[in-house]
């Protein structure tokens, strides 16, 4: 075995494929390729996956991801159908003057890994969503955010990277003991902190935590979304399907909770949240000139704006 070989680890009945990051002693250092878990692991625990792509577990994700995603671009679709609709108008077309221009809601993602940043940030990109996005170690996530929120004025912000409870604990003493995780207090410091700018949670949405990460302390904090109920392995990208559909939510309407969770990959037991108010809205007639930094976005075309992508702050 070298570092970047894929792997399951047989203890766990294969359910999850690693990439190998090092080693320490006798153990690998590994970390999930679709889930947000970073863990250590016997070597003689370890089976190297040759076809990831074949492996039940890698096929049933694919699936539920591919479903998530067509089912959000469906409802971006008919949201802007029905408004054009209400207003009586035919389809916009560029050369009306009538077409209407987009303002979905501005995210700023703090992520603790640096590849999973990216493949949020592409999804963002892809889902026509402004993002600006940073990797930062988790001990550093409470003071990037007092540093990125005045700059950034964004209307979500969401704050991941891996977490999980600590090996040698008993789960029913220290299920609510915030030690007994390992970045679930970093993440609550910066929840505060988010909080602290802007204490309504209509006017900036706050979705924190990763795997495992204490769900409870989290909304205490303020956040909106958090995980996980269950302390459960959550998706890397469920954070970011969340936030998406928080920027297309209209702001006079609430995120549909069940609609919201029970479509991200992992369910209700890895992510849950109070009512919310969306961040979206629309405008009308489209400006004739380019806003500053693409913040508003024609229904026709779409120039994301990734502040901040690929910058890292260890």
């Amino acid at each position: 075995m070298k570092p970047g070989d894929l792997v399951v680890r047989n203890s766990y009945g294969s359910d999850v494929i690693f990439r190998i990051e090092g080693f320490r002693n006798e153990s690998a250092i590994i970390k999930g390729t679709d889930y947000r878990l970073l863990a250590d692991s016997p070597l003689d625990d370890l089976s190297v996956v040759e076809n990831p792509e074949l492996t039940g577990a890698a096929q049933q994700v694919k699936i539920k991801v591919t479903q998530t995603m067509e089912r959000m671009q469906q409802q971006q679709l008919h949201q802007q159908m029905g408004w054009t609709e209400r207003q009586g108008q035919g389809q916009p077309t560029p050369q009306s003057p009538q077409s209407y221009f987009e303002v979905p809601g501005v995210v700023l993602h703090l992520d603790g890994d640096a590849n999973y940043m990216k493949k949020s940030m592409q999804l963002y990109s892809s889902m026509r969503v402004p993002a600006h996005g940073l990797h930062v170690d988790e001990s550093r996530m409470a003071e990037m955010v007092y540093r990125l929120l005045p700059q950034i004025k964004p209307d979500i912000i969401v704050i991941t990277g891996h977490d999980g409870v600590l090996k040698h604990r008993d789960q029913r003493s220290e299920y609510y003991n915030l030690n007994g995780y390992k970045n679930s207090q970093n993440f609550v410091n910066a929840v505060q902190v988010a909080r602290d700018y802007d204490k309504s949670k209509d006017g900036l949405v706050v979705i924190a935590g990763a795997c495992q990460s204490h769900y409870e302390a989290l909304l205490h904090a303020g956040a909106n979304f958090a995980s996980s109920p269950g302390r459960i392995l959550i998706h890397a990208l469920d954070p970011v399907y969340i936030a998406i559909k928080a920027s297309y939510t209209p702001f006079k309407d609430t995120i549909n909770l069940p609609d919201v969770i029970n479509g991200t990959i992992s369910g209700i037991d890895g992510v849950g949240g109070i009512e919310t108010m969306g961040r979206y809205r629309v405008g009308l007639p489209r400006p004739k000139a380019q806003m500053s930094q693409n913040a508003y976005h024609d229904h026709q075309s779409y120039n994301g704006y990734n502040g901040y992508n690929g910058y890292n702050v260890m």
